[in-house]
């Protein structure tokens, strides 16, 4: 739904809450949930859809039939995406998903072939004369980026990416901005890291020359092309994990003329006290399924772990304690649960930014771990929560 705020935002939730894999099941989802969340939260006005897709869901949904059905369906609903989650490639729900999750990452062919198709799709449903974004990895995993050859190809696949999206905007109408997504644990780990990619190498000399020899671009205006093509997926759970200040980690990328693109409402897990008590408080949330990533602060010092049951192995050495943020998006509504926190007060921050200034233009709210959380933080009926989400949103935003 657009929102009434400086740049008029688009609000949405994203979709990969909802479990499926197969185009199938991704309709069959949207179609039991997406009738009673509109009536809730925007029932007068067409509703924004966050979409996700994975990499078959978007080569059965690329066959013409599906795509004209898809596009009855937002019409006879009053629905219309201008976002897509392209991140994960392969299931994301009910198995191990883990650094999985990466793969194939921007090194690899198949993320490129799988982002062109899923934007030759938003290039057809998106409404026309929009802006329409694609979230994606942050280049790769840490751990698979060794070499100066795997930065390179990062660094070409993206251009080749914008090139792609380039050729689509010219031809449809609607602009398709590809939003790099920084996470912990990942090449592109923090906010500052990504406008440092982007400033030194996507939009640097060689990359310019890559994206004119592809296009047809002039050299003088390949910059600008690829700023337009190119931004960040800002998810202000992952800024808070890190232990940025969000507002001011937001305020630092649009001083570079960099696009955020999306920015995703989300909170991240908080814990704050000694390191004995912690096991004891999150085992329940260390799900086998997901990487919950999770950021040490003491005495103004970090210290990463790759996922909780490192956090938990360093703890029982009686090696950490102090405040503990954890990768797990939990409901944006709740500030607090039993003897836990969340980082909800830079969730705040972000919206608080959205009520006085152009942001993003779109905004999108992602809890996507739902099935994996305790009862005592979720409703009977997922749509209820969904709602909830929603609701809570508009009241900070005022909108």
């Amino acid at each position: 739904m657009r929102l009434e705020l400086p740049g008029q935002p688009h609000l949405t939730y994203c979709t990969n809450i909802h479990a499926g894999e197969t185009w199938s099941e991704i309709e069959a989802a949207l179609a039991r949930h997406l009738p009673s969340i509109k009536r809730s939260v925007s029932p007068n006005k067409p509703m924004g859809v966050g979409l996700r897709l994975s990499a078959m869901a978007a080569e059965e949904l690329a066959e013409p039939w599906a795509l004209n059905r898809f596009k009855r369906f937002l019409a006879d609903g009053g629905y219309y995406v201008f976002t897509v989650n392209a991140f994960p490639y392969g299931p994301f729900h009910g198995e191990r998903v883990k650094e999985k999750v990466y793969e194939p990452d921007w090194r690899m062919p198949e993320r490129l072939a799988f982002t062109n198709r899923v934007a030759d799709i938003l290039a057809e449903i998106a409404p026309k004369g929009t802006t329409a974004s694609i979230s994606t990895v942050p280049g790769a995993f840490k751990a698979r980026v060794t070499t100066p050859a795997d930065v390179a190809a990062i660094i070409a696949a993206i251009v080749r990416s914008a090139a792609h999206l380039h050729a689509l905007s010219e031809k449809s109408g609607r602009t398709l901005v590809l939003a790099l997504e920084p996470e912990p644990a990942c090449f592109l780990e923090t906010t500052d890291d990504a406008v440092r990619f982007l400033q030194d190498h996507v939009f640097a000399t060689p990359a310019r020359a890559l994206f004119t020899e592809l296009t047809g671009v002039s050299s003088q205006s390949a910059e600008s092309a690829l700023r337009r093509h190119v931004g960040l997926c800002f998810d202000v759970c992952h800024s808070a994990v890190e232990f940025e200040n969000t507002a001011a980690a937001l305020e630092s990328v649009l001083a570079a003329g960099i696009s955020i693109a999306k920015l995703q409402l989300s909170s991240a897990l908080r814990a704050v006290g000694t390191s004995s008590e912690f096991e004891r408080l999150l085992a329940k949330f260390d799900d086998g399924i997901y990487l919950h990533q999770t950021v040490e602060k003491r005495g103004g010092t970090l210290t990463r772990h790759t996922d909780l049951s490192d956090a938990f192995a360093a703890a029982r050495r009686g090696d950490a304690g102090g405040e503990w943020r954890i990768h797990c998006h939990v409901p944006v509504f709740i500030d607090t649960f039993e003897a836990l926190g969340s980082t909800q007060q830079n969730l705040r921050d972000a919206l608080a930014l959205c009520r006085s200034r152009e942001v993003s233009p779109h905004l999108e709210v992602e809890t996507y771990t739902w099935n994996v959380l305790p009862g005592a933080l979720k409703s009977p009926e997922l749509t209820g929560d969904i709602v909830r989400e929603l609701q809570w949103v508009r009241t900070e935003l005022g909108a």
